[in-house]
């Protein structure tokens, strides 16, 4: 395992160097207000902890993850679109296609935008799981510190306010209160005031602090070019849907009241062939059981029945936000969610809220928990043409919720992904939030 992981980071590394901006190449036409630069970092901040994949026994080894830079193993050995996705290689698989980016400018003083290549989700298992348990305080102030002391004159022109990086957790993770002693759960990076002007793209904002947007978490679909997206937005089309709806997940069984109870109490109770207008429909509601992370890195377990149901529940879990949101868009199958911070009000960038209601279905979690609402009762109301529809939508939306392999052919790159409409959304808030502070 030592000897792949040195490969990897020898080919990274190399990567880094050929993908790097020439001082002589003139950044191409069409760049203005979209020059990033990327902050030369020292390894301890990236490529160092990588090293560190096997080092937390509470957690699955993540050395196998780091393979395809961060896209993980192939599901299968012809796979060239499918891999075993571990969410936190996001850090990685974002860095590698910042590398790739056509605006890319070695002068930051002429740049829009300066990217941090900060593996802080990797960083942050240290204070999580590791050593430094007690000291999730101090996470990020090394970096803070490298900042102000290296080519201190990049931070300084704007203190910091055209600087963004990619946390691979929610939130949560990183705002524990820096008065908590003894320390609880999470560290206290974006609780730093030091880190106040940085904009940080995570998986789950919180409601309030304006630096923080919510983007998708990576499915296990990163295909190389558009025949291998179009033929799978093909397959999503024609699969015919024989369940009404789907959940996929786990928790659910203590007797306190919540929606994943009541989900799978429905579920459970619930099997007989709804009289669909369509009426092709041959049970009410498939349940796949994701319990300790079974699902996690076997997308088949999953993407096969969510391919023939219409409907996949989304209810929040230990926070609002689930992967899962994004693998069934990308099945086709309509996400029903039972709260906005599960999604509404997260991922405006790649989920726009005046669409919200094309492509999904709200119902709140209060009438089902507490008011005995039948969540196939809502969806049975829902014609069948606005279903069709619905599904068109979804369909439609794949591309923006994915992200592509590196090294995209020209005519998957001509179409945005997730990741170019994060760096889009991200230019855009630095130029308002700039406009804002020197107004």
């Amino acid at each position: 395992m030592a000897t792949t992981i040195s490969f990897f980071l020898a080919l990274f590394i190399n990567i880094l160097s050929l993908t790097r901006s020439d001082p002589t190449i003139a950044v191409p036409d069409g760049c203005s207000g979209r020059r990033i630069h990327v902050r030369r970092l020292p390894p301890r901040f990236n490529l160092d902890l990588l090293a560190t994949c096997a080092d937390y026994p509470l957690l699955d080894d993540l050395c196998p993850y780091l393979a395809n830079h961060g896209l993980g193993q192939p599901t299968h050995n012809r796979s060239r679109s499918w891999f075993r996705t571990d969410p936190l290689m996001l850090e990685l698989v974002f860095h590698r296609r910042v590398l790739e980016l056509p605006c890319l400018t070695p002068y930051p003083d002429l740049a829009d935008a300066i990217f941090l290549p900060y593996y802080a989700g990797l960083d942050a298992l240290r204070y999580l799981y590791g050593r430094d348990v007690n000291s999730s305080a101090e996470h990020g102030l090394d970096l803070y510190r490298f900042l102000r002391a290296n080519d201190p004159g990049i931070w300084e022109r704007r203190s910091g306010h055209d600087h963004f990086l990619v946390m691979a957790r929610p939130a949560w993770d990183f705002s524990q209160p820096l008065s908590n002693d003894p320390p609880i759960w999470g560290t206290s990076f974006l609780e730093l005031p030091e880190f106040f002007n940085v904009t940080a793209l995570t998986f789950e904002a919180r409601a309030w602090p304006w630096q923080e947007q919510a983007i998708p978490y990576p499915t296990s679909f990163h295909p190389p070019d558009s025949t291998f997206l179009e033929s799978w937005m093909a397959r999503v089309r024609r699969s015919r849907r024989t369940a009404l709806m789907l959940f996929a997940g786990g928790g659910g069984i203590s007797s306190t009241p919540n929606i994943r109870r009541s989900i799978r109490l429905e579920c459970e109770n619930g099997t007989e062939a709804p009289g669909s207008d369509g009426g092709y429909y041959t049970k009410t509601c498939d349940f796949v059981d994701c319990s300790n992370g079974i699902c996690e890195h076997n997308p088949i377990r999953y993407m096969r029945p969510m391919l023939k149901a219409a409907f996949c529940l989304q209810p929040p879990g230990d926070t609002p936000t689930r992967r899962s949101t994004f693998d069934s868009l990308l099945a086709g199958c309509i996400p029903v969610f039972f709260e906005d911070q599960s999604a509404r009000s997260q991922y405006r960038w790649h989920l726009p809220d005046e669409e919200f209601e094309e492509f999904s279905v709200s119902i709140s979690k209060e009438e089902v928990v507490f008011k005995g609402l039948r969540i196939v009762d809502v969806l049975m109301r829902v014609p069948t043409e606005r279903v069709r529809k619905m599904r068109d939508k979804v369909v439609e939306m794949i591309p923006r919720i994915m992200y592509r392999r590196h090294g995209g052919s020209p005519g998957l790159r001509s179409k945005m992904d997730a990741v170019d409409i994060a760096v889009a959304g991200t230019l855009k808030r630095i130029k308002a939030r700039l406009q804002e502070v020197s107004a």
